[in-house]
């Protein structure tokens, strides 16, 4: 069986990907600081003891993310797909609905 797999190891590079599939990629002690994301799928996808702190998401599909011991202070989600995603165990979603039932039933 051959390995398709593209490895980088102990390398400092910038790296431009235009429509590629990367699903099923691992990024271990990678540092993406100042990296941009854009029409990025992130469905299903799992970061483990990561420093997301001051990340800014928008229009993105985070259904059933998987987020472990991050780091998330000053981090921004907005106009994103969540259904599946949870923080603590509670599903955002779900938080998110009763945040926008309160602040209707305030007006």
């Amino acid at each position: 069986m051959t390995d398709d797999t593209l490895h980088v190891n102990g390398i400092k590079q910038q790296l431009k990907a235009d429509g590629a599939d990367l699903s099923g990629s691992s990024f271990t002690d990678v540092n993406l600081s100042g990296a941009n994301f854009n029409n990025v799928n992130f469905a299903g996808a799992q970061f483990e003891d990561a420093n997301l702190s001051g990340w800014s998401v928008r229009n993105a599909n985070l259904t059933h993310l998987n987020v472990y011991n991050a780091d998330l202070r000053g981090a921004s989600f907005s106009s994103c797909l969540t259904h599946g995603l949870t923080i603590d165990g509670i599903d955002v979603s779900d938080l998110l609905t009763a945040y926008r039932v309160l602040i209707t039933k305030a007006d």
